[in-house]
């Protein structure tokens, strides 16, 4: 199956209702409002979902309400990834039965593998569903981090099309567009690289504050695939101090309290995360009224 992901998609948090169960009502609504806002494509249950604290019935419960929703209209990517081998590849078998057009699949954590470790894992559930894998790299939360020279090894896999690079270094980026050959989709992991990174040859963002801002980050994403950096650059600095405030505290607790100051969702999270300090929880509000996001939107 061919994927062309480009521009910006929504790393999608999961709403939970006031008893602390799946809010499917207010995730149907997140899901509309990320259509109604144009967004490229969606990516549920990833690290912005609370994932590890959801229930297998759960996780599949998300999958299939997003990909309900979508009806097909944009692709719905989720995050199908873990530190044992053997259980991503059930999951990403069980995934491809739900219509979803891809799967993220982030690098093993806690388990440090060696390059040649991940070089196998990724190539093992590759090589177990005909899906699209889109890798995730993302050493500050995995203790692994998947090395240029990797990436562009697994990148002759068939049906491994992309990366979801959130490193934090623009010099390993830069060295991974280098060794990477066309066609391979590099997007931007971290908001805050977005405009470097596609500037440098990447097609798009996985994104966090395109929760809040889906049109303003596809815009973003879309003027810099067009070549038109002058009015990417500005579109950046107007988002820079929400990017800001959205990672003031561990990610998704700043982005839920948001939606919740928005009216789109309960502010619930399951342990380990808990809500914002009062001080950052202040600088939040302030941030999302001088953005204009504190009127209730409309789905």
């Amino acid at each position: 199956m061919a994927l062309d992901i480009r521009g910006c998609g929504t790393a999608l948090v999961t709403p939970f209702a006031k008893d602390g169960s799946l809010d499917v009502e207010a995730l149907r609504r997140l899901v509309q409002f990320q259509l109604k806002e144009g967004i490229d494509f969606l990516v549920p249950c990833g690290t912005t979902g609370e994932t590890p604290t959801l229930e297998h019935e759960e996780y599949i419960g998300v999958i299939r309400v997003v990909t309900e929703e979508v009806a097909g209209k944009i692709p719905v990517i989720p995050g199908v990834g873990g530190n044992s081998t053997k259980k991503v590849i059930a999951l990403a078998q069980e995934v491809a039965s739900l219509g979803v057009q891809g799967i993220l699949s982030v690098a093993p954590y806690y388990n440090k593998p060696t390059q040649e470790g991940l070089y196998q894992h990724f190539k093992a559930i590759a090589e177990s569903t005909e899906l699209p894998v889109i890798l995730y790299n993302v050493p500050s939360r995995t203790s692994s981090n998947i090395e240029p020279a990797t990436v562009a090894r697994l990148s002759k896999i068939s049906n491994i099309i992309g990366i979801k690079e959130a490193c934090g270094s623009i010099t390993q980026q830069m060295e991974l567009l280098n060794l990477i050959e066309p066609g391979f989709h590099v997007l931007s992991g971290d908001d805050a690289f977005t405009l470097p990174l596609m500037a440098l040859g990447g097609v798009g963002v996985i994104s966090v504050i395109a929760n809040e801002v889906p049109r303003a980050m596809t815009n973003l994403s879309h003027l810099l695939l067009e070549g038109k950096y002058e009015e990417a650059r500005k579109l950046h600095f107007q988002l820079l101090p929400l990017i800001h405030v959205n990672f003031i505290e561990t990610n998704p607790i700043p982005v839920k309290a948001a939606l919740a100051m928005m009216g789109m969702i309960e502010e619930v999270y399951r342990l380990p995360m808990v809500p914002m300090n009062s001080e950052n929880r202040a600088k939040l509000e302030k941030v999302l009224a001088a953005q204009g996001l504190l009127q209730p939107q409309k789905v």
